[in-house]
């Protein structure tokens, strides 16, 4: 299928809603090759558009001018206007990107082509190929040190932390982690590395200068993927398995402080401006679960498309 795109189609699903609504939430189909829409009022999907061969997850890029959809089988980003929903650009031969990073120094953007086991390295400034660095096996996600000078990622079928020196463009290390790694974090003081324990129930922490584990946090089966809940100290835990959950993290303590039942198999989350509302795909069952963060509860089960993964949410305001 190509990509018609986010053109017309989300403009056009955006004029549905008053425009007195603040965000509508955008949700990656990937194996229906679609995009969700979803009025945040209503709770309530609004339509659907063709988008691109299994778009797995998006970026905002550092200036939050443009939202970027990674289009992992059909090879290329798409670049949307986050309060119009206009289509900007398109970058073809991006080859299989699976996820993606921007280093905090924003010299870099990272993508990980999973299915190739390889991580490219572009110059952020222009999206032009620096490097392609080996990756066995499975590289899945990726976290920086502030100082932009390494990038780690998981390998989720070697069992591994990969760390590569953005200087040189060579890896550098391998540390061994629990099974199946997934979603990685760096806490805010930039000591350790928080890895999701996707083959077990743990988040395993790595002192990363000295390329050793020092806990494990114990949330749930299928520990995932992280999101900070913007506070300089938490950070949420999806928990993927089918009668799943989500974790709070205190990256201090290095403990669990809470937990949600969110069934379906949680993944990717993004939380409202307010801080009032988590919302996650739930890959297994095909919704959306917003998690009510002032009542600790699910409270509403969104049914969207096949596999749904990335999450985000865009404007209706027009940009000043």
């Amino acid at each position: 299928m190509k990509l018609p795109l986010l053109t017309g189609l989300i403009t056009s699903a955006l004029l549905s809603i008053s425009a007195a609504q603040a965000e509508t939430a955008i949700v990656l189909n990937s194996v229906d090759e679609n995009v969700s829409f979803i009025d945040t009022r209503t709770y309530k999907e609004t339509g659907r558009a063709p988008a691109c061969k299994e778009p797995h997850h998006l970026i905002a890029t550092p200036d939050d001018s443009s939202v970027i959809v990674a289009c992992a089988v059909s090879n290329e980003l798409v670049f949307f206007d986050p309060a119009t929903g206009k289509e900007q650009k398109r970058i073809k031969n991006i080859s299989d990107p699976y996820q993606l990073g921007f280093s905090p120094d924003n010299k870099w953007f990272v993508a990980n082509s999973l299915r190739l086991d390889r991580v490219d390295l572009y110059r952020a400034a222009d999206y032009s190929l620096v490097a392609r660095v080996p990756a066995a096996k499975t590289p899945s996600h990726m976290a920086f040190d502030k100082a932009s000078q390494f990038v780690f990622i998981t390998l989720q079928d070697s069992n591994e932390v990969l760390a590569i020196d953005l200087k040189t463009q060579q890896p550098i290390w391998k540390v061994p982690v629990g099974p199946t790694p997934a979603g990685i974090h760096m806490t805010p003081d930039d000591k350790y590395l928080l890895v999701g324990s996707m083959g077990a129930d743990y988040v395993e922490v790595i002192d990363w200068r000295a390329r050793k584990t020092v806990k494990k946090i114990v949330t749930a089966k299928a520990a995932h993927n992280f999101l900070a809940r913007g506070d300089g100290r938490h950070v949420f835990v999806s928990n993927r398995s089918m009668n799943g959950s989500i974790s709070l993290v205190d990256m201090q303590t290095l403990t669990e402080v809470e937990k949600y039942d969110v069934p379906g198999g949680p993944d990717d989350m993004e939380i409202r401006a307010d801080g009032k509302e988590l919302w996650a795909t739930a890959r297994f069952a095909r919704k959306v679960q917003v998690v009510n963060l002032e009542q600790k509860k699910l409270a509403y089960s969104i049914p969207v498309g096949r596999s749904p993964h990335g999450v985000s949410f865009i404007s209706h305001a027009p940009r000043q």
